[in-house]
Parts: structure tokens; C-alpha cells; sequence
């Protein structure tokens, strides 16, 4: 999304404080402003000590799951005597959702010291920054930071000169979507192809090199250091009164007909209404909402009175319809064609899908079919119930959730705009294309 924004008034700047402060990139730069010190202090603590803070603090999954981390990290057992891994998944390819990009880009260090914290709370030496194959800039700067903190010791056989050994390399995907599924993404972290594993075992019995391993996203570990630094209740009081299920910073990236994309910091519980038409700037000039796409695509797309209406956090999402997922905003206007938009959608995680699973395989290609069809005025009305079955076959029924990311936007698109969708057939033509021709 190019150059940051300067922050809005309303925005909580914590992992985003530095984006486009080209100083802070650099290894000395970044211990100007803080950098590393969350990380000594870590050295200085127990690993039961900093997921005791972590689990205090509520921070949860940013990668879409929100599941507790603490939680996650407490699964590991230090002491087993099996080597233990720690990956980060930074292989951000769902559809609307650029925000561990511009971690990356600007704060490379903030990650670096997330992970090597991380590593040592769950008995870790070494840790895994997994990058998506399609990031050439985010990986450059990951290099050259991982390069750095290695040569000046603060990562390595004598972390911070603590006698421990953290260690942390990047590896680079090879443009893959399911590679962001956590078992695919230790497949190809092993050379394997990137199929998703049946679980159990989890990961945190048998992951990498069947060995104990906990996944967190980049974000995720990007605010552990200043859960360290800041405390536990600091990072709590960041939430809603009434939901301290949801604490903390969120980042939201904006792409779609709206006046000012990009990507915003907002706490935990923010009105989602304020968010899109005061932070963001509301809809292009002449155009009203008509669609949200809030958690990136496989979340339930939401019309403008659930959007309007929902609290920007995990249980504000789902008590309005959707999820807040990757926390990916996709926002369509009332120039654009849902049944066009949703086909758009289908016909990605036909392309995406592994073909591991039946399911998912046959699924989702036969869904995009129907779908293209239909949004070329060639559908029936028996399409709408073929594609709403296909879907419930689809659904829950397969090892990972690429086909449930398929089947839910088509599902909510017709439940939510099914008279564009009989429009179309009806009309055996799009009648937006039909518009913007006449």
C-alpha cells in the first residue's frame, strides 16, 4: 500500500509506531528506540515466567485462529530432553491482508526479537521465520536484520553474551497459500510439498522434523516484547469493559472502494461503524457501501447494517455474523457485482487448493464453474441449492479449511444478496456490466 499513512488521532500506535521511519530498520536504529531490551529481560527470567506473562496478558493469535498464545506456549514442556522449534508464520497470502508485510518492511528487529523471546519461553533454540515466496522486499530486510543481530551477538550460540543459545533463520516459501496453513507450512519447511497433516499429532507433540514446535504468526510475536517491557496490565486495559476475552492492539489492513486504504492500529473492541467512515474516510465519491469482508476472504462477508452494528474484536465479529480472522478488510461499494466478487473469490481457492482432500479438490473447482456461469448469465435457479450443497459438503469435512474458505463467502452471498444472484439468471446477463455499458 506504499508510504504509511500519518497516524490518525484515533488510532493506538504500538507495533505500528515506526512504519515509515527508515531509522528504525537497522539494528542501531532499533535499539534507540527500545530494541532488544524486552529480549534481556526475558534472558533473565524463567520460561514458565514470560508464558506467565503472555497468558496474563490475553494476547491471542493475530493470524486469524486467535487462539490464546500463552495457552499455546504452555502446551511445549523445556526440560523434555527433545529439541524444540519455534516457526513464525509469515507467509501472509490471504486475500486482503497486507499487515506482517509492513511489519517486516519497517520494524524487521521487532520480529526478530518476538521470535528469539519466544523460542526461549518455549524451550527453543532455534526458531523459523517462514516468508511468503511473493515477498521480496520483507524478505531483503529480514536477511540483512537476521545478518545483523547475529553478528552483533544478540542472537546466536551466546545470545545477549547469556551463554544460552537463541537462534533464528528465514526461510523462504515458494508461493504457496496453503503454505499458510501451520502443518503445510512444516511440510515445506522440510523440503516436503506443502500439504497440510492430519492432526493429531499436533504440533506441539510432532511438528518440524517431528519434533515439538509451536507456530505463531508474525504479529503475535511482534507484541510480545512490548508485553514484556509494558506488563501484562498494560496490554489488558487495551479492550472493551465489557470483553476481556479481547485485549490488546489490532492491526487492520483496508484495501477495496474506500477513501483511504491501508493499514490502521485500533484497540481491541473499536466501533467498526467509526472505523471505515472516520479513519478510513468512507466510501469513494458518489458510492455508498453495500458489502465488508472483515477478516480477510473466507470469513462471512457482511452487509453495511451487520458491519455498521459490529465491535472490532474477535467475540464483536462473531456476535454480527463474520470473524475477525486476519483482521483483512475488504470493502465493496454499491457500484459492484457480489456475484462477481464472491466468483473472484471461488475461483482462488479452486487455484489454491492443495487436492489433498476430495472435498476440497472437486469442491471448490466445481463452485467456481457454477459460479462463473451464473455471473455470465448462464446459471439456473437449481444453481443457487447445487452450490449451497456442494458447499455443506464441503464444509468441516476436510484435514485443513481451504474448502470452508471457499464454501462460506458463496454461502453468505446468497443468503445476503440473493436478488443479485436471481438478477443474473433472470436477466441472463450481469446487470452491472449491462449498466456501466449503457
Amino acid at each position: 500500500m506504499g508510504y504509511p499513512h500519518a497516524p490518525h488521532p484515533r488510532e493506538t500506535t504500538v507495533l505500528s509506531k515506526y512504519f515509515g521511519d527508515r531509522d528504525a530498520i537497522g539494528l542501531d536504529g532499533w535499539r534507540k528506540r527500545g530494541g532488544y531490551v524486552a529480549f534481556e529481560k526475558a534472558l533473565g527470567m524463567t520460561p514458565a515466567e514470560i508464558v506467565g506473562v503472555v497468558k496474563d496478558s490475553g494476547l491471542r493469535g493475530r493470524g486469524g485462529a486467535g487462539f490464546p498464545t500463552g495457552l499455546k506456549w504452555s502446551f511445549m514442556k523445556p526440560g523434555d530432553g527433545k529439541p524444540h522449534y519455534l516457526c513464525c508464520n509469515a507467509d501472509e497470502s490471504e486475500p486482503g491482508t497486507f499487515k506482517d508485510r509492513e511489519i517486516m518492511r519497517w520494524t524487521p528487529h521487532a520480529l526478530i526479537e518476538g521470535c528469539a523471546i519466544g523460542a526461549y519461553a518455549i524451550g527453543a533454540e532455534t526458531a523459523y521465520i517462514y516468508i511468503r515466496g511473493e515477498f521480496t522486499e520483507p524478505l531483503e530486510r529480514m536477511e540483512a536484520a537476521v545478518r545483523e543481530a547475529r553478528a552483533a551477538g544478540v542472537i546466536g550460540p551466546n545470545a545477549m553474551g547469556t551463554g544460552k543459545r537463541v537462534d533464528v533463520w528465514v526461510h523462504k516459501g515458494a508461493g504457496a497459500y496453503i503454505c499458510g496453513e501451520e502443518t503445510a507450512l512444516m511440510n515445506s519447511l522440510e523440503g516436503r510439498r506443502g500439504n497440510p497433516r492430519i492432526k493429531p499429532p499436533f504440533p506441539a507433540v510432532a511438528g518440524v522434523f517431528g519434533q515439538p514446535t509451536t507456530i505463531n504468526n508474525v504479529e503475535t510475536l511482534a507484541a510480545v516484547p512490548h508485553i514484556l517491557n509494558n506488563g501484562a496490565e498494560w496490554y489488558k486495559k487495551m479492550a472493551r469493559a465489557d470483553n476481556p476475552k479481547s485485549t490488546g492492539t489490532k492491526l487492520w489492513s483496508v484495501c477495496g472502494n474506500i477513501a483511504r486504504p491501508g493499514n490502521y492500529e485500533v484497540e481491541m473492541g473499536f466501533p467498526f461503524k467509526d472505523f471505515l467512515y472516520d479513519l478510513c474516510g468512507g466510501p469513494p465519491p458518489g458510492r455508498k457501501f453495500k458489502a465488508v469482508i472483515p477478516g480477510g476472504s473466507s470469513v462471512p462477508i457482511m452487509n453495511m447494517e451487520e458491519a455498521e452494528a459490529a465491535l472490532m474484536d474477535y467475540e464483536g465479529m462473531v456476535a454480527k455474523g463474520s470473524m475477525l480472522g486476519s483482521a483483512g478488510c475488504i470493502v465493496i461499494d454499491d457500484a459492484q457485482c457480489m456475484v462477481k466478487q464472491i466468483a473472484r473469490l471461488a475461483r482462488f481457492y479452486a487455484h489454491e487448493s492443495c487436492a489433498q482432500c476430495t472435498q476440497c479438490r472437486e469442491g471448490t473447482a466445481w463452485a467456481t464453474k457454477i459460479m462463473e456461469r451464473i455471473e455470465a448469465g448462464e446459471g439456473t435457479m437449481a444453481d443457487l441449492d447445487t452450490l449451497l450443497e456442494i458447499g455443506d459438503n464441503m464444509t468441516g469435512k476436510t484435514i485443513c479449511v481451504l474448502s470452508d474458505s471457499c464454501a462460506v463467502p458463496i454461502a453468505s452471498g446468497i443468503q445476503k444478496w440473493r436478488d443479485e444472484f436471481e438478477a443474473h439468471i433472470k436477466g441472463k446477463r450481469c446487470p452491472f456490466r449491462a449498466a456501466a455499458a449503457a
